[in-house]
C-alpha cells in the first residue's frame, strides 16, 4: 500500500480527479446561481465583478455555476459509457480467450470493424436515428469502448490461461467459462481498472467534442463542450468564455490520465522500472 502513496503521479492524478468529482457532487445541491438562469442585463460581464466570480456569458448566465454543473454532466456521460464498454468488452474478451477457435476470430474481427467507426461518427449516425442528447453520447462512446476492453481483457486473459493453476482448474473438471469468471477475471482486474481510468479521460474529452458539435448533452443543460462552441463568437470581447471551459477539460483529462498512469506503475512496479 505504501507504494501507492509514494507515487507522485498517482497522487497528483488522484487529487485532480477528486477535485472534479467533488465539484460535480456539490453542483447537485448548490451553485452560486441557477446554471440555466438568463440575465440579459448582465451579459458578458468580466470575471471578478459584481455579477459573479468568473463573470457571465452572452446570455447572462453565471459562468461558475455553468462550469460546476458541466462537470457533473461530463461525468454523467463518461462514467456510464465506460461501464457499458467495460461490461460488454470484458465479457466478449473473456469468451474469446476461453473458447478460442472460430469464436475468438469472429469476436476480434467484429472489434476491428467497430474501430472503423469512431465515437464522434457513431454519435452523429445515432443522432440521425434516435436524436441527440446524453443517451446518444453514452451509447456512442460505450460502443466505441467495447472493442477496447475486449482486446485488453482477451490479451490479459490469454496470459493467465497459460499458468499452471489454470491447468489444475481444468483437471478439477471446471469449464472454460467458469474458469474465466472464477480465476481469470480476478487476476486481470488491476489491468481493467487502469484501462477504465484511461478510457474515462477519453470519454470526458469525447463528450466535450460531441457537445461542441451539437450531438452531446442537449441544451439548456450546461456542457463544457457547448460552452466552447458558444464562446467562439465572442472571442475578441470575452476570451475567458473559451479559456475557462477549455481549462476545465484539460485539468479533468490530465487528472484522469495521471491517475491511470500512476495506478499502472503502482500495480506493476516492473513496468515502471522498464520505462
Amino acid at each position: 500500500m505504501s507504494r501507492f502513496w509514494r507515487n507522485p503521479t498517482l497522487m497528483i492524478g488522484l487529487v485532480l480527479t477528486l477535485l472534479m468529482v467533488g465539484i460535480a457532487l456539490v453542483s447537485l445541491v448548490w451553485t452560486p446561481e441557477v446554471p440555466t438562469r438568463l440575465r440579459l442585463p448582465f451579459r458578458l460581464r468580466a470575471p471578478f465583478g459584481e455579477s459573479g466570480l468568473l463573470g457571465t456569458d452572452h446570455m447572462g448566465r453565471d459562468v461558475v455555476s455553468m462550469l460546476m454543473a458541466g462537470s457533473w454532466n461530463s461525468l454523467a456521460v463518461a462514467i456510464p459509457s465506460v461501464l457499458l464498454g467495460l461490461a460488454g468488452g470484458v465479457s466478449l474478451g473473456l469468451i474469446a480467450a476461453a473458447r478460442g477457435g472460430w469464436l475468438d476470430e469472429a469476436i476480434m474481427r467484429a472489434a476491428d470493424i467497430t474501430f472503423a467507426f469512431p465515437a464522434v461518427l457513431t454519435a452523429i449516425m445515432l443522432g440521425v436515428l434516435i436524436g441527440g442528447g446524453a443517451h446518444t453520447a453514452i451509447l456512442a462512446i460505450g460502443i466505441f469502448n467495447i472493442p477496447v476492453f475486449a482486446r485488453v481483457s482477451r490479451a490479459a486473459a490469454l496470459q493467465v490461461l497459460a499458468r499452471e493453476f489454470i491447468a489444475a482448474a481444468r483437471g478439477a473438471g471446471k469449464g472454460p467459462i467458469l474458469i474465466a469468471v472464477q480465476h481469470v477475471l480476478p487476476n486481470i482486474a488491476g489491468i481493467l481498472i487502469v484501462q477504465a481510468t484511461i478510457q474515462l479521460a477519453l470519454a470526458v474529452l469525447t463528450e466535450a467534442g460531441l457537445s461542441y458539435l451539437g450531438v452531446g448533452i442537449a441544451p439548456p443543460a450546461p456542457s463544457w463542450g457547448r460552452m466552447l462552441a458558444e464562446s467562439q463568437t465572442f472571442m475578441s470581447r470575452a476570451p475567458w468564455l473559451a479559456l475557462l471551459p477549455g481549462l476545465c477539460i484539460a485539468i479533468a483529462v490530465l487528472g484522469l490520465n495521471l491517475l491511470g498512469d500512476g495506478l499502472r506503475d503502482a500495480l506493476d512496479p516492473k513496468l515502471k522500472a522498464r520505462r
